[in-house]
């Protein structure tokens, strides 16, 4: 997205949602990052759904909790992703 874009959601305020507890599909999330490029909120699982996670050299050593990229918006790039209207809010900080 264009920074110069009249419609563009400024980062600095999307931030400010990391540490937000949010339900998704029925599970606890939480936001622990904004993605810049192809503008992204980060989510981590919170009811302990974890993952095999493997190292640089691809073996698999430890279980971490799931995390998924939620895009802002839809592939034409102005429409807002319809998954993200639907989070659910749980906490605020």
């Amino acid at each position: 997205m264009d920074k110069g874009d009249d419609n563009a959601i400024p980062l600095n305020r999307l931030r400010k949602l990391i540490g937000l507890k949010v339900r998704h599909q029925g599970a606890q999330w939480e936001i622990i990052e904004v993605m810049e490029d192809n503008p992204a909120l980060v989510l981590r699982d919170c009811e302990m759904h974890t993952v095999i996670q493997p190292d640089q050299h691809g073996e698999a050593h430890r279980r971490v909790p799931i995390t998924i990229m939620m895009p802002l918006f839809e592939e034409d790039g102005v429409s807002l992703n319809p998954a993200l209207l639907n989070l659910d809010l749980l906490s605020v900080s």
